[in-house]
């Protein structure tokens, strides 16, 4: 199996308060090899359920020759942080973590970074640019707040009641729409249980009310990309982007998972560089 974090560049790895979140710290080639380098605010990557930094493993290379300084975070009990109760941890001890993470960034760097969100991620930094002052916001196949979900409900749930914790995905299929073997070897290596206390907070397939979201508090400018495989996808991708005032590419034939790790995980990554420049 083909395991992309032997393949990623040389970087600083620290743990970072009382919950030890294992975070790792790229810098931009310019700025590793001591060129002038152009002003640009730090990037702060922020996994989804099951997950870690692990899972942005593609992406980071091509930010990093690009120049973008990456911070790549664990949020509490996932990948290398310290484990901890799962069963006891919440939605909110997530948020903490999150801000934590960007004070840190905002020491060092002088400046708050972009927060790049995936998935949980996605609304967990929703709520952090509520009251942080980002100087941008993406949004992948993020979970949808309250609002955008009244507007575009999810129409096929089957809603499960989680025990107290939520096991990982088996993930028995061999390749998906843009997952080759080998992309879906390297999760099942990873991936990890879940917060049954932060599913039931903002999952609707676990039969949440949702995580409400006063966009009109973020100010930043926002993209948001959405793997698309239906009209329904696309309609609530763009009502996702429509309530954020925020740029929008759908993904047409691309999966959740697929969209970080998959075939076709370059499209999304140059996407956000290419919004990143504007």
């Amino acid at each position: 199996m083909r395991d992309y974090t032997d393949e990623l560049p040389p970087h600083t790895e620290r743990y970072v308060g009382e919950h030890d979140l294992y975070l790792e710290i790229y810098k931009g080639e310019e700025a590793r090899e001591g060129q002038e380098q152009e002003a640009k605010a730090p990037l702060l990557f922020v996994h989804g359920v099951y997950t870690g930094s692990w899972m942005w493993s593609k992406y980071l290379p091509h930010f990093i020759r690009e120049g973008w300084t990456c911070y790549v975070m664990n949020l509490r009990s996932h990948y290398r942080s310290r484990v901890l109760d799962m069963t006891q941890i919440t939605f909110e001890d997530y948020l903490e973590d999150i801000h934590e993470v960007v004070q840190v960034v905002q020491a060092e760097c002088g400046v708050t970074p972009v927060l790049i969100g995936f998935s949980m991620g996605g609304i967990l930094s929703q709520k952090v640019a509520e009251t942080a002052g980002l100087p941008g916001l993406v949004l992948i196949d993020s979970s949808l707040c309250r609002e955008v979900h009244e507007e575009v409900p999810y129409t096929d749930i089957v809603r499960t009641i989680p025990g107290n914790v939520v096991p990982a995905p088996v993930r028995e299929e061999e390749s998906s729409l843009d997952e080759t073997a080998e992309d879906i070897a390297f999760q099942r290596k990873y991936l990890t249980m879940e917060s049954a206390k932060a599913f039931r907070t903002f999952s609707y397939h676990f039969g949440a009310a949702g995580v409400s979201v006063d966009s009109v508090s973020i100010t930043c400018p926002c993209l948001v990309i959405h793997a698309v495989n239906s009209d329904e996808d696309e309609r609530r991708g763009r009502a996702n982007a429509a309530y954020f005032r925020a740029a929008y590419a759908g993904l047409w034939s691309t999966t959740h998972t697929g969209l970080l790790v998959g075939q076709r995980y370059l499209e999304a990554a140059q996407t956000i560089l290419q919004w990143l420049a504007r």
